[in-house]
């Protein structure tokens, strides 16, 4: 029995629904995690698979090369030193003081730990906790596409 004029006629129908959403979050929950846990596996031994995605990532779509690779006299990127840190290629149109000048290495040990590469590709913020300085692209990708890409960066040579 309650008190202070409390009813309970609206908790029957409400039962149902809230069963429901704490059911779908626990599935979805449950489904990230073993995604994200599949992919630490992954890292840990490897996988050429998780490896083979990250190549792709980086190279066919983010096209990381085009700033984080030196390039030859000609202007072509130099495949012999890949990712390994090179001056950034391009200016702003507007002249800025925060505008970096050197994009940093990233075959082989990548500037941060593994989960500050993850945060800087699905939310385009640094470990600091600012956002990325141009013309380094905010990101959203998914966890398990950051992590693909961190076990191929830490699959390449660093060249060092």
């Amino acid at each position: 029995m309650l008190s202070r004029g409390r009813s309970t006629a609206g908790f029957p129908r409400l039962l149902p629904t809230a069963l429901v959403t704490v059911a779908f979050a626990i599935i979805i929950f449950g489904a990230q995690h073993v995604v994200a846990q599949d992919a630490k596996k992954a890292l840990a031994t490897g996988d050429t698979a998780l490896v083979a995605r990250g190549q792709y990532i980086v190279e066919g779509v983010a096209v990381c090369g085009n700033c984080h690779t030196p390039r030859k006299p000609n202007g072509e990127l130099d495949r012999s030193r890949w990712l390994a840190g090179a001056p950034v290629p391009y200016l702003p149109a507007r002249p800025t003081s925060d505008w970096p000048s050197v994009a940093p290495r990233l075959a082989g040990l990548p500037p941060t730990s593994n989960a500050g590469m993850v945060t800087l590709l699905t939310t385009g913020v640094w470990v600091t906790g600012k956002p990325l300085r141009d013309p380094m692209p905010h990101f959203q990708m998914t966890r398990a596409d950051a992590e693909a890409i961190v076990a191929y960066l830490k699959s390449l040579n660093s060249g060092h």
